[in-house]
């Protein structure tokens, strides 16, 4: 086989591969996904004024949407009121959940030796 008829195949093969992965990825929800660029489509893409894909970035003032939104969430929140809390626990049932615990670890230590 001529090293030339090797190399346009392997190429196909390449962005078949590439293809297939794209596809993927656009399920996956990652569309930023790297992708090899050929002279001919960066300049096709240069000639038509496009930029390159990169990550999207989120302006100030999206930011400061957001900031705001959590801000009302959490002091309507805090509005509410959060869950009760419990008694404290009494000397006496501290006691007895003490001596309990320390029944069940020496029975563990005894089953061990």
């Amino acid at each position: 086989m001529d090293t030339n008829q090797i190399l346009a195949d392997l190429r196909a093969e390449r962005n078949r591969i590439d293809r297939a992965i794209s596809a993927i990825e656009e399920l996956n929800g990652r569309a930023f996904a790297l992708t090899r660029t050929t002279r001919s489509t960066s300049a096709a893409s240069q000639s038509a004024g496009k930029q390159p894909a990169g990550r999207r970035r989120i302006s100030d003032a999206g930011r400061m949407r957001i900031a705001e939104a959590a801000k009302k969430m959490w002091a309507e929140r805090k509005k509410a009121g959060g869950p009760q809390r419990r008694r404290p626990m009494s000397a006496a049932t501290k006691r007895k959940l003490s001596l309990a615990a320390k029944a069940r670890w020496a029975q563990q230590k005894g089953k061990q030796s």
